[in-house]
């Protein structure tokens, strides 16, 4: 019997990096598959995404909006009451055998408990991993806790879900699925992304991407006119901008970029570039600029560095490449020079990725298999304690 699996995809990266495993889901015969859409996907405001998941080929079967026109708490908040309910109801009129969720986001948790309450399995991508300066990192561990499947990027995060009590025959170490974009994507050429980002990329230039640090209070224009502050030194650059998400002060951070590129010739700014547009871009690019996870988990596979500013990404997983500063323009500044410098980027040659080496999805299809085809599946949970040494009562 065919298991029928529900992806849930809310943001552009979200959905990039499920892509591939939404692929291979649609193909396997052992398995059926419904794709649920929500979040910034349906908002004009952050693009309109879902158009390209359309033109993928992929087939939506839901559509859910939950946004409302504003990103303070009280509206994230709302937000996650109407994924609630309306994913309560969706779930009630499917028969799924689970529900596959990734990362960490205010919609995912919502979505984890209504799955949670309808007593489906939650397969779970990205959890263990720590993002101190965000919200982000509760509602990462909320959710690894009313899961059933556990894939983690890396051993150790593997281990850190053990640490919290999930049974270690359900937590499986897969890499990270930003990697295998990386890996295995049809990037563009150079002259293809120009016409694409309409703009040339003859000059040095350099992919910026700054989101809200969401456990920060008020921080968010101070630290972005900071870093437009320290894009003014490099005159000679050119800057590629993506927007932030829908999360608490995002669209502070969007109305900075939007009236920087109007008074700088050097910047464009674009709501979404796609996987395809934002990972080409960032292998031509000199170096990434930013608090974004893809600063993180793709960008070392390009060998190329990053410039991580302030505390959003803090705990993480880090390769040799990334350059941790101050959400400060001086320390910015001096980020950005680092990373330029000639002897800094000879060592990035031939440094890996500490995310896996690109065949994530493939293990997650084997790993599916065993749990839910060739196995009973039993979602009472039974906390797995790990044995402590006497020493330390």
């Amino acid at each position: 019997m065919k298991r029928h699996i529900c992806v849930v995809t809310a943001t552009r990266a979200e959905y990039g990096l499920l892509s591939p495993i939404i692929k291979k889901i649609k193909n396997d015969d052992n398995f059926l598959i419904s794709l649920a859409v929500t979040g910034a996907h349906l908002s004009p405001e952050f693009g309109l995404t879902y158009k390209q998941i359309e033109a993928d080929g992929i087939k939506i079967d839901k559509k859910i909006e939950i946004l409302l026109s504003s990103d303070t708490s009280t509206a994230i908040s709302k937000s996650m009451g109407l994924a609630i309910i309306s994913f309560a109801e969706y779930f009630s009129e499917e028969n799924f055998d689970a529900v596959m969720l990734l990362g960490d986001r205010y919609e995912i948790l919502a979505v984890a408990c209504a799955a949670m309450n309808e007593g489906i399995p939650i397969i779970h991508l990205h959890g263990g991993e720590t993002t101190e300066g965000a919200v982000d990192e509760v509602i990462r561990h909320a959710v690894t806790k009313m899961s059933y499947i556990h894939l983690a990027s890396t051993e150790k995060y593997r281990q850190r879900i053990i640490q919290m009590g999930e049974r270690p025959e359900n937590v499986f170490c897969v890499g990270a699925m930003g990697v295998e974009n990386v890996v295995h994507m049809e990037l563009m050429e150079k002259t293809v992304l120009e016409k694409e980002l309409q703009t040339d990329l003859n000059s040095p230039y350099a992919l910026v991407t700054f989101h809200p640090v969401t456990l920060e209070k008020n921080s968010a224009e101070f630290q972005t006119k900071e870093l437009l502050k320290a894009l003014d030194e490099f005159p000679n650059w050119k800057f590629i901008i993506t927007k932030a998400n829908a999360d608490k002060d995002g669209r502070v951070i969007n109305q900075l970029f939007d009236q920087y590129v109007l008074e700088h010739k050097n910047a464009k700014v674009y709501n979404s570039l796609g996987t395809a547009r934002y990972l080409s871009a960032m292998k031509y690019s000199e170096m990434i600029i930013g608090n974004s996870s893809s600063g993180i988990l793709e960008a070392p596979s390009f060998q190329i560095p990053t410039v991580n500013i302030g505390d959003r990404q803090k705990g993480r997983i880090r390769a040799e490449s990334i350059i941790d500063c101050q959400p400060c323009k001086d320390a910015i500044v001096k980020a950005m020079k680092k990373a330029r410098d000639r002897h800094f980027r000879e060592k990035l040659l031939g440094i890996k990725s500490p995310y896996g080496d690109g065949e994530t999805s493939s293990r997650i299809i084997s790993i599916l298999k065993e749990k839910l085809c060739n196995s009973e599946i039993n979602i009472k949970k039974k906390f797995y304690d790990i044995p402590i040494k006497e020493d330390y009562i």
